[in-house]
């Protein structure tokens, strides 16, 4: 049977990745929900062209409304940004008005406990309570940390052209949080739309929250296993655990000062520093990104659930990526 599939944030990093797993897997329909505005643009257009439908779906109007544009969808996944969070509260309700049998919210993150660990973290349970009030079936998806994001720096530059595509600065490497040896779990980002086409299709995924990765490294074996395969030594620099607090309280400091609306683009970019600060010190000294903290806050494992799944390596990215450079 064919799954109607409508996507909230289909032209961003995770939305491609997902409308990617879907059209490979072939039994899905595809439809890229849209603000009205952004209908004509490019990254519509090429979508289009890929055989997604292109609805215009205005998350700001009443639910009511927005729920006539939801009617014939199956299931709605949210991949929406970090700053538009809430307004998946109308989403859902408008959801739960059209009939839609799942509902995957924007978790695809890192494993965090939830009150004060993170503040993206705790805007999304928001969201996951709203959705349980309503008896909206769904489901809860986190994803680890993305392998590209874990690439270092290489001396001779060759893995910067990845690198700045994902963000990462240029021309030097990040230093390592703590001591550098704590577990965490990597996803590459190709991966996140396959395991979220399997999970759409697994009843034993409905109304539970999944973690799905495909490996643990600690950072220093990450620089270790880039050495091997590149040739190069990886200089390594660390940042303690009260070098992150002190950021972190002079971040909180900067936003509270500021008087930025919650939820404006300027408040977000202030809290910027804060939510960094706050995932380096969740995986890389509480070691919350790991599948036994998964499983004690609930979730269940893609490693059990599919065995057979082959995703793409650490090793086999680092490789793929020298390759290119």
């Amino acid at each position: 049977m064919v799954i109607s599939v409508g996507i909230v944030g289909a032209s961003g990093a995770t939305g491609t990745s997902i409308v990617d797993g879907l059209l490979e897997d072939g039994d899905f329909t595809v439809v890229a929900l849209t603000r009205p505005e952004s209908v004509s643009k490019p990254a519509n257009k090429a979508l289009a062209e890929r055989g997604v439908e292109i609805r215009a779906a205005d998350l700001k109007v009443a639910a009511s409304v927005l729920a006539n544009s939801l009617r014939d969808l199956d299931v709605i996944v949210s991949a929406i940004g970090p700053t538009e969070q809430l307004e998946q509260i109308n989403l859902a309700t408008a959801a739960k008005a059209a009939g839609v049998k799942r509902f995957i919210p924007c978790g695809f993150i890192t494993i965090i406990p939830v009150g004060g660990c993170h503040i993206l973290r705790d805007d999304k349970e928001i969201v996951y309570n709203h959705i349980k009030r309503l008896h909206l079936p769904y489901t809860i998806l986190d994803v680890g940390w993305w392998t590209q994001l874990a690439l270092p720096h290489l001396p001779s530059g060759r893995l910067d052209p990845v690198r700045t595509k994902y963000r990462l600065p240029a021309g030097q490497d990040m230093p390592m949080v703590g001591d550098g040896n704590v577990p965490s779990a990597l996803t590459d980002l190709r991966d996140i739309g396959r395991y979220t086409s399997r999970i759409l299709k697994d009843p034993r995924t409905l109304n539970k929250m999944v973690f799905v990765y495909n490996e643990l490294f600690t950072q220093n074996q990450v620089r270790d296993e880039l050495e091997q395969i590149s040739g190069e030594k990886i200089p390594r620099s660390y940042v303690i655990h009260e070098t992150l607090k002190a950021g972190l309280e002079e971040a909180e400091k900067n936003l509270k000062a500021s008087g930025a609306v919650p939820g404006s683009s300027e408040h977000y970019q202030l809290s910027v520093p804060k939510m960094m600060a706050q995932y380096q010190i969740s995986w890389g000294i509480e070691g919350h990104n790991t599948p036994e903290w998964a499983e004690y806050l609930g979730y269940i494992n893609s490693k059990d659930l599919y065995p057979d799944f082959k995703y793409f390596t650490f090793e086999g990215l680092a490789k793929e990526a020298l390759a290119r450079n």
